[in-house]
């Protein structure tokens, strides 16, 4: 680090929107924690059997969701009840809440004189863009026809409970457009932390003939995209994951695709780093793999839109797919062929995504803020 670690005020309260689930959202809440170790963190449910062990050591405290029957496996038939339970949290008296959160966080009610931050991950997607939501997920018809009018109340309060965060931190560009466009507020940008260090790269001898595809098998990853070019291609592609669409992937698949199920994260780096590039064409709203992928000295080759614009430099350290379908991934792998890689450019651009620099650019921000408040320079927040 380039400076000593940072930490965060002793009257912190964080706040985050569930935690039976493990991903991107909880990796940069526990840099959160690393900056503020005794702040409780609030949340709808807890389920300790999936989480890392050292959550047990967090003061975790959950809503009345967390009590509720089919709180563990049924969560999201309790879905209408998320705003009231956030709503309702009884926060206790401090300076700063630092809410995480792509959905229901940032209506947690601050108490009084407490400086509200939010670091928001994206507007909830499935209320904001549901039809789509809608597709890739598979939604039955039931669930179309019922749930419009729960999430037309459901933007309506989330917009109007924007009012409850003081500043908004965004994680991309393409999220901080966002917040603008649905909260009609501004938003700071500050990249997630990325475990760059973790990734090594070898030799150029050493990198196999295969392409990496890394991720949830669901329907919104698009994968399926990717397994009919490759097809076409006859070229070797490795799919990493788990995830409902996994036979249906699998049968549409030939001999050239192969399917690796869930790796650890040392098996994930090995067979990152010897891959010829790794391939995304999901429209995600920061996309950390990416991130991993150039970490580990490999080029990615990843649909245009989102979090990429933010991550990868075009033809340096990666080629951007111009249109989410499958001849726009075959223009995307001829354009590749043409380039070279430079893996110690790759290597370099990913270092600024580190969790050292998401700590202090967190902190510092957050120490300006809390010096605006105090000096009374606040009213120029928006």
């Amino acid at each position: 680090m380039p400076r000593g670690t940072p930490c965060l005020p002793a009257g912190t309260v964080l706040v985050h929107d569930y935690l039976n689930q493990y991903g991107g959202a909880e990796r940069l809440l526990e840099a959160m924690t690393e900056l503020a170790p005794d702040a409780p963190v609030y949340t709808s449910i807890y389920d300790p059997k999936v989480m890392p062990p050292a959550y047990r050591t967090w003061d975790v405290r959950t809503s009345w969701i967390d009590h509720a029957p089919w709180a563990g496996r049924r969560h999201q038939w309790l879905l209408p009840a998320y705003a009231f339970a956030f709503e309702r949290m009884r926060l206790p008296d401090c300076e700063l809440v630092l809410s995480s959160s792509s959905a229901f966080a940032k209506m947690v009610k601050p108490p009084p004189g407490a400086v509200h931050i939010c670091y928001t991950h994206a507007p909830m997607r499935f209320a904001w863009d549901f039809e789509r939501y809608a597709e890739r997920e598979q939604l039955p018809n039931a669930a179309r026809r019922m749930l419009p009018p729960y999430l037309a109340w459901l933007r309506w309060r989330d917009r109007a409970t924007a009012n409850r965060v003081d500043r908004f931190i965004a994680n991309s560009t393409v999220v901080r457009d966002r917040i603008r466009a649905y909260w009609r507020r501004d938003a700071h940008v500050i990249y997630p932390p990325v475990d760059v260090e973790r990734f090594r790269h070898v030799p150029h001898s050493d990198v196999g003939e295969y392409f990496l595809i890394i991720a949830r098998l669901v329907p919104y990853k698009r994968i399926d995209l990717a397994v009919d070019a490759f097809s076409i291609l006859d070229l070797p592609l490795w799919i990493v994951g788990e995830g409902r669409d996994r036979a249906a992937l699998e049968e549409r698949s030939g001999p050239n695709v192969r399917f690796l199920g869930r790796l650890s994260d040392d098996e994930v780096g090995e067979v990152m780093a010897r891959s010829r590039a790794v391939v995304f064409m999901s429209e995600d709203d920061f996309g950390i793999t990416q991130v991993e992928a150039q970490a580990a000295g490999r080029p990615v080759i990843a649909y245009g839109s989102g979090g990429v614009q933010d991550t990868v430099i075009p033809d340096v350290t990666g080629v951007l797919v111009e249109e989410q379908s499958v001849e726009g991934l075959l223009n995307a792998m001829h354009r590749f062929n043409e380039l070279h890689f430079d893996p110690k450019v790759l290597v370099n651009h990913a270092r600024q995504f580190s969790k050292a620099r998401f700590q202090h650019e967190l902190a510092d921000f957050v120490e300006q803020t809390l010096s605006e408040r105090r000096s009374g320079r606040s009213d120029s927040w928006s």
